[in-house]
């Protein structure tokens, strides 16, 4: 764990400006790595080596003159093939895309450039960031370092697969449906979806390249392999786009726990609507004996929101709604079908809960979306009570560990198997869905492995915009001994 590719991002930044450590030599130490794991990994899908290198160099002159830009002078790390970065590839995992080269950054792009960062290249996603598994025709198939027959995840897969293997120490994911959450967990690596709208979304794709407006539930976020690196990387992106920041400036609430001992601890940890593994569930109980143990305040958060039926239909129809501007007219009539025979289809094998309720907001006019967006705004409101009792919830982030590679079609059709049963694919989303649906800050933190060697993650949910909430426990938890990145055998 001493090898400079698995140093904290914090530390090779201290050694930069030390004198210890060039920006060259961190980014061919880096490449090399990349040349050596992502064979087997398929991680990176994209590199622009010759100008890396050039970018280090100049790094390196400016610190040399005392003119170093930023928090991550000379930092190289890579990025989710769905930030545009200009003049390099930036696809989605689409192959309609496959020739679009950028001339702008996104706004995301620019604030890591004007911080000194350094891209390195870009990593795999599903394509048009629409699935849990990372693949597609493009790129192919990107594997978990700790398992190469499970996903890493999606749709940031690459970003956490890349963190996990050592080839870049930070990283910039998006999420819609736990697209940082998930892969976080499946990876055992930090990730954090941050409040809504802290971090601006001008040139992600999906939308298609120039959208403007900002897309509903999305929020881009960091990834890394400690808490301390999270907070870091979030306070370089977020930000609000360039004409907004005429009349606007991000100040981040500080953190509402400063030790373990005394923090309020809420658990939601089980719900029958969307079972999870019992090993899964064990780990969780036994963070919050030890939570317990280091004097906190562990209860069993009870709140009329923390039940998956309020929280489930709500969900899935505002996605439907938002999703539906990609579908084909086919794709609109069969999801109005499944909308229409839920009850039905339930007869012939297992189906998320709720899930027609997507269908239906597919197809639906705008009149309806209006309902369920104040509903969803009613239910903003009414979650801070939850905060005057606690200051974090924790929960699980999905029902297992990584699942095996499962690319058959169509996607309704595929299966997980949680305690020995099969259950719908898309009970993935349930557990992340009430920090998406309600746009609160929720840091997924690295807690153990599994009996198999999997790692697994708690998902840490605070009040809207308690960022520094949420990731300041997570750093708590590290130094306690109760979290961190453990490095996948053979890396």
């Amino acid at each position: 764990m001493d090898a400079l590719y698995y140093l904290p991002a914090h530390e090779l930044i201290r050694r930069m400006a030390a004198g210890d450590l060039t920006s060259e030599t961190l980014t061919r130490a880096l490449l090399e790595r990349i040349a050596e794991h992502n064979p087997a990994i398929n991680a990176v899908v994209t590199l622009d080596e010759d100008a890396a290198l050039a970018r280090a160099r100049e790094a390196d002159r400016q610190r040399a003159a005392n003119t170093a830009t930023g928090p991550l002078h000379g930092l190289p790390l890579t990025i989710k093939d769905t930030w545009e970065v200009a003049g390099m590839a930036c696809t989605a995992g689409a192959t309609a895309l496959k020739d679009h080269v950028p001339e702008r950054h996104a706004d995301v792009i620019r604030r890591l450039e004007d911080a000194g960062a350094i891209v390195l290249g870009k990593t795999n996603v599903p394509i048009y960031a629409t699935d849990l598994q990372s693949y597609n025709k493009l790129f192919g198939v990107t594997r978990n370092p700790h398992h190469l027959d499970h996903t890493p995840g999606g749709s940031s897969g690459g970003a956490a697969a890349a963190l996990a293997a050592g080839m870049t120490p930070l990283e910039v994911g998006s999420d819609l449906a736990g697209s940082i959450r998930t892969p976080a967990h499946f990876c055992g690596v930090f990730g954090h979806k941050p409040s809504r709208a802290l971090v601006s979304f001008r040139g992600h794709i999906p939308g298609p390249p120039g959208t403007q407006s900002r897309p509903d539930l999305a929020e881009g976020g960091p990834l890394a392999r400690n808490a301390r690196d999270l907070e870091l990387l979030l306070g370089v992106i977020a930000g609000p786009r360039p004409a907004d920041s005429r009349s606007w400036a991000v100040k981040m609430a500080p953190s509402t726990i400063t030790a373990l001992s005394g923090a309020r601890v809420g658990l939601w940890l089980e719900d029958p609507l969307c079972p999870v593994e019992p090993e899964l569930t064990r780990g969780y109980q036994t963070l919050g004996q030890a939570l317990a143990d280091q004097g906190a305040l562990v209860t069993e958060a009870r709140h009329p929101l923390l039940k998956l039926e309020h929280i489930l239909p709500a969900y899935f129809n505002l996605l439907g709604s938002l999703l539906s501007t990609s579908l084909t007219p086919g794709q609109r009539r069969q999801m109005k079908w499944i909308a229409r025979l839920e009850k039905w289809l339930t007869m012939l094998g297992p189906m998320t809960p709720f899930i027609g309720e997507y269908g239906r907001g597919v197809n639906q006019p705008i009149y309806q979306w209006t309902v369920w967006n104040e509903m969803r705004e009613k239910m903003r409101t009414q979650i801070e009570t939850l905060f005057e009792e606690v200051d974090v919830l924790l929960t699980p982030v999905t029902p297992t560990t990584a699942i095996r590679h499962d690319h058959s079609q169509p996607v309704f059709k595929r299966r997980i198997t949680v305690a020995g049963q099969p259950r719908g694919y898309m009970d993935q989303f349930c557990w992340i869905a009430l920090a998406t649906l309600l746009g609160l800050p929720a840091t997924s933190v690295p807690i153990g492995r599994t009996e198999d060697g999997l790692p697994f993650n708690i998902q840490v949910i605070g009040a809207p915009g308690r960022d520094l909430t949420t990731i300041g426990f997570a750093r708590l938890l590290e130094e306690a001994g109760l979290a961190g990145f453990q490095q996948p055998a053979g890396f």
